[in-house]
């Protein structure tokens, strides 16, 4: 693919891959960014893209993602990501599709290992494992590693809140504390159950209203519009629905003293991590503190440990992101620039 060599985020890639199927009409990209550690591991997302190069462009950003997670949540895995092109907004996939996207995961030979995200599901992930043993994330006995990986997301995000109130707020008990939290689907919605168990003050948003409204009455939280919610007067933003929504104009609105939530790619650019840094608000960097998922489907495919295991390593997101804090305070870099030196050299391309 010459012309991904030119895009911005091509950031030497090991390899991105363009599929068709003309039978079930599937489109799709996986990107793999990085396989120094191990094969390289990450979701595949079902989105309507408004051009084929934005479904390459978000591949490469969230392969590159993943390879830093993963590296930074001490896996023998590297980094990639699936995005499969829905034609419509709201579009569906079905089996056909899934099946032929399994096909396309088989002929890498196992350089690239797929799991659930945005747009999939566990029982669309068994679709797919007919077609490929390159898979993770499926169904597994009670106390075993892997499964839905939402839950364990939504834990290690939830640990990172607190280690975030804990930097900027100087308390890491919840009790009365404002979150805004963006997106309540799988991660978002996780979340927010268990800081509302904690006795935080939430405020709700998500693109469906309907859904936000829904948990807020359930949780006793308010529900706004999604349009307000990262401007809203709140002493941690969460964001966990999808990408780029932190900008030079949404960081210049922000109230809050952190920002600490489980969506990918977080920051529009590598300035916007300064931008945060000069407002001197607490960010957490979003492929450490969103590891939950990875850490359990990652400990289910690679076979190391149990349920116990991956709550063990969640665990330890907040000291990571200590870690990465300790040095920008030392060093005077934001924390985005701090994790992605740390995750490069883990890599071998410090």
């Amino acid at each position: 693919m010459t012309a991904g060599w030119g895009l911005p985020d091509f950031d030497d890639h090991e390899g991105v891959h363009l599929f068709t199927d003309p039978a079930s009409g599937l489109r799709a990209v996986i990107a793999i960014h990085s396989t120094a550690l191990g094969p390289a591991a990450g979701g595949v997302r079902f989105w309507h893209y408004a051009s084929g190069e934005g479904a390459i462009t978000d591949a490469l950003r969230l392969s590159r993602g993943m390879s830093f997670k993963n590296a930074m949540a001490g896996l023998a895995l590297g980094g990639g990501k699936g995005v499969v092109l829905a034609d419509r907004p709201g579009a569906t996939i079905d089996d056909a599709q899934l099946r032929a996207f399994g096909r396309a995961v088989e002929a890498l030979g196992g350089r690239y290992v797929t799991a659930e995200d945005v747009g999939m599901s566990e029982a669309r992930m068994k679709v797919i494992a007919g077609q490929t043993r390159y898979v993770s994330g499926l169904p597994v006995a009670e106390g075993a590693a892997g499964g839905d990986p939402g839950p364990y997301t939504s834990l290690g995000v939830y640990l990172g809140v607190r280690a975030a109130a804990k930097r900027a707020l100087g308390t890491d008990a919840m009790r009365g504390v404002r979150v805004a939290i963006q997106g309540v689907g799988s991660v978002g919605g996780g979340l927010a159950r268990l800081l509302a168990a904690d006795g935080a003050v939430l405020t709700l948003a998500d693109v469906d209203a309907g859904r936000a409204a829904a948990l807020a009455d359930e949780l006793g939280a308010t529900a706004i519009s999604a349009d307000a919610i990262l401007g809203v007067e709140a002493d941690i933003v969460s964001p966990n629905a999808l990408g780029a929504i932190l900008t030079e104009r949404s960081i210049g609105a922000l109230k809050a003293k952190a920002v600490a939530g489980g969506a990918n790619n977080q920051l529009a650019t590598t300035e916007d991590g300064w931008r945060l840094h000069a407002k001197g608000i607490v960010y957490a960097p979003d492929y450490v503190i969103n590891a939950g998922g990875i850490i359990n489907v990652g400990l289910e495919y690679l076979g190391q440990g149990d349920e116990a295991e991956v709550k063990a390593r969640i665990a330890r997101i907040p000291a990571r992101l200590d870690e990465i804090w300790d040095e920008s305070a030392r060093t005077g870099e934001p924390a985005s620039t701090v994790a992605d030196a740390i995750a490069k050299r883990l890599i071998g391309r410090g």
